[in-house]
């Protein structure tokens, strides 16, 4: 991958629940580009944040936010008002792809399973149960599993749900509740018009939650994922099919569930993150590594597919040298 000289701006930070997750991505990439003899200009996300960008006039944005409103569309939307470039996907894509209901209407159509479920008030959980025991419920519009509960028939969150119980319903007015499903958790990185490989985490304890995410030794990446090819296939077809369907640009990130003892009817796409992570623990950054793929010129790949959709780099400036 090669280049020109560009001043960068990298917008992370912010103020959602993944603040310090995109200092960490941000810093990195910061750093990957300065590697690489590009001009970088770190920018910590605030609300003089337009007013920041325009005087830093920046040839392009690397939007290492994540979480709202770096994910949601909200950043797309200025940056487009602005003329600005930016990496990943654009406002219509990641309005759709935050919202999990959304997600599935868009998806389940086309032939990617996605798990049954239904949106629930939060207030209505003290009253009774909307599925059937175990059962996930998980904010509408966050990533990195923030908010998310396993109900079972054995958690201390009281049947009925307690009000008193520590959890999601206690942050947010409404939920997506789906049924839990068994097994193993699995994930497919896409980066342009190429699904990467699967990862499977293994979580030291518990389920692969925020902390799991995001705590080194918390959480054990199989890179390549030590399952059958059928498997492996599907959710690198179901990842590409996610990516191209929702309109993701750069790189996304699909996650999976698969129920082995089901084989390929078991397996099931969780969510697709348009803003996936870019930290030492991430896993778009491993599974293109193991492609030969570093870090920095993965980073150079993702702002390159940013100036080819916005007109200042041709395709065959971007394919040079790559």
């Amino acid at each position: 991958m090669t280049l020109p000289k560009l001043h960068i701006a990298v917008l992370m930070g912010g103020w959602a629940n993944e603040r310090e997750v995109s200092l960490t991505s941000g810093n990195g990439v910061a750093d990957a580009l300065e590697s690489r003899g590009h001009r970088v200009t770190r920018i910590d996300m605030d609300r003089q944040v337009a007013a920041r960008i325009a005087a830093a006039a920046p040839d392009v944005v690397f939007n290492a936010l994540h979480g709202v409103p770096g994910e949601d569309g909200t950043v797309q939307g200025m940056l487009d008002l602005m003329g600005i470039p930016y990496t990943h996907s654009g406002l219509q894509t990641s309005v759709i792809a935050i919202d999990k209901e959304l997600t599935k209407q868009a998806l389940v159509p086309h032939g990617v399973p996605m798990p049954g479920g239904r949106i629930v008030k939060s207030e209505d959980l003290y009253e009774g149960d909307p599925l059937q025991r175990p059962y996930v419920l998980k904010p509408v519009n966050e990533g990195s599993s923030v908010g998310v509960a396993i109900v079972t028939a054995e958690s201390n969150y009281g049947n009925p749900i307690r009000r008193d119980a520590a959890g999601p319903w206690q942050e947010f007015a409404s939920l997506l509740a789906e049924p839990y499903i068994r097994g193993r958790e699995l994930t497919s990185a896409v980066l342009g018009d190429r699904a990467l490989g699967v990862t499977e985490l293994k979580p030291k304890s518990g389920f692969y939650d925020f902390d799991a995410k995001y705590t080194d030794g918390m959480t054990e990446h199989v890179c390549p994922a030590q399952i059958p090819p059928e498997i492996e296939r599907l959710c690198l077809d179901y990842a590409l099919k996610a990516h191209r369907l929702l309109g993701c640009r750069g790189t996304s990130r699909s996650d999976f569930r698969w129920d082995d003892e089901q084989g390929a009817e078991g397996l099931f796409l969780l969510e697709t993150n348009t803003q996936p992570g870019m930290t030492p623990l991430s896993l778009v950054p491993e599974q293109a590594r193991h492609l030969g793929i570093d870090y920095a010129e993965l980073v150079e790949i993702i702002v390159a597919d940013a100036l080819v959709h916005f007109g200042k780099l041709a395709k065959s400036e971007r394919s040079a040298g790559s």
